[in-house]
């Protein structure tokens, strides 16, 4: 029988880091089980995960790009509309046209508008365009096949040479509801990074984009271990000097911290299916899921083998998990967090503790809810000991536990 989730527990160690900071530079932090832990947010590890670019990256599938940026209608509509020798004034009005079509009109074009025309703040509206260029207020994230289906509605309006005044009448009637139908049609449309993290959109146009891939905060099992770390720097010009040898060039402070953290992420099969095939969820056994099966293959690889990339230069924050624990089945998901409400002893092995509270937690979950439909684990260190009390497969190594994930999405 086909699962409809899969869910992903991962438990990764790292020494002496600054994995994630806030805005005061500090190592992100939350209370919990009364302690506060140190924290990664899910912001950073999907940023990680999806522009890894090594073995196994996401980028490497056949399956077209998301472009996440300001600048994605400058960049990809009005500078080849230039290319085609488009007249600068057309170019300009039709690509605005379609940013206000496909995105909703800015709050600054609605109160410009409200205001008849008249200067706000010493700057009209079309002065402010002027200046700002064709950037959206905010990054936006259009599929590659959304963006080359606008592209292509841009050239053929151009064409037709309308008066730059009217480019926005005429827009709207080329995507009204057949062009809407067309984009929900497109494989892939808002590209695998929408597909996979979702995107929020305000206009009627684009299709907004229930995130496939759920991923949580990863924090440590135990109460945050963190100093405070003094630093200098040599100016070796000023060290040939006698009288200033003694001095520095540069003198700081930076947090460094370290432990094992434990993270959680749960893909909604159909969901990514549907994103990616672009069927009705209802309708994913029946499409095609061999992206879907590759996504899902990589992505456990990725969870396991990525790290957070800040520092690189001055800690080396490079780490494989010590534990991947996968399970599938159609009961609504849950975090196995809670088996460390209560911080771990660090002493005398922290990983072994780690173990040792999963075992319990998982252990009181399913003789009180009952087990997921299929479970599998690969990890390293005393993991004999979980796998026998949970009676759970485990995979000889991470690449076999990466297949048993993609087989789970096309059984």
């Amino acid at each position: 029988m086909a699962s409809r989730f899969l869910q992903l527990h991962f438990l990764t160690s790292y020494p002496s880091a600054l994995l994630n900071r806030d805005d005061a530079g500090f190592a992100k932090r939350i209370p919990f089980g009364g302690v506060t832990r140190t924290r990664i947010s899910s912001q950073c590890l999907k940023r990680h995960w999806r522009t890894f670019d090594g073995e196994f990256s996401l980028r490497a599938l056949s399956a077209p790009a998301s472009i996440r940026s300001r600048l994605t209608f400058e960049r990809f509509i009005l500078e080849p509309l230039r290319e085609d020798g488009v007249n600068e004034t057309l170019a300009r009005a039709v690509t605005k046209a379609l940013m206000e079509q496909v995105l909703g009109k800015s709050e600054k074009a609605k109160k410009a508008q409200e205001d008849g025309g008249k200067k706000t703040k010493g700057s009209s509206a079309t002065e402010v365009d002027a200046a700002e260029g064709m950037r959206t207020g905010q990054i936006t994230v259009l599929g590659r096949p959304e963006v080359e289906y606008l592209l292509q509605q841009a050239r053929e309006l151009c064409a037709a040479a309308p008066a730059p005044a009217k480019a926005a009448e005429l827009l709207k009637e080329r995507l009204g509801k057949e062009g809407k139908e067309n984009l929900k049609k497109l494989r892939c449309a808002a590209g695998l990074d929408g597909a996979l993290f979702g995107r929020m959109v305000t206009a009627d146009i684009l299709a907004r984009g229930d995130a496939a891939v759920h991923v949580a905060h990863a924090f440590t099992v135990h109460a945050e271990a963190a100093e405070s770390d003094y630093f200098s720097a040599v100016d070796d010009l000023l060290q040939t000097d006698e009288e200033e040898q003694l001095g520095s060039g540069h003198i700081g402070t930076t947090e460094l911290m370290s432990g094992l953290f434990y993270g959680y992420l749960v893909v909604d099969l159909p969901l990514l299916v549907s994103n990616l095939e672009a069927c009705p969820t209802e309708d994913w056994l029946a499409a095609d899921r061999t992206l879907a099966a590759s996504v899902v293959e990589r992505l456990v690889q990725i969870v396991a083998t990525v790290s957070p990339g800040a520092k690189l230069g001055s800690t080396a924050p490079y780490a494989y998990a010590h534990l991947v624990l996968a399970e599938s089945g159609n009961a609504q998901p849950r975090t196995l967090a809670n088996a460390f409400l209560k911080p771990v002893n660090e002493q005398p092995d922290v990983v072994l503790a780690a173990y040792q509270a999963l075992q319990r937690h998982v252990a009181e979950l399913d003789a009180m809810y009952g087990a997921p439909a299929k479970r599998c684990v690969a990890g390293i260190g005393p993991v004999d000991e979980l796998t026998s009390a949970l009676s759970v497969e485990r995979a000889s190594a991470l690449a076999s536990l990466a297949a048993w994930a993609r087989q789970r999405v096309l059984d």
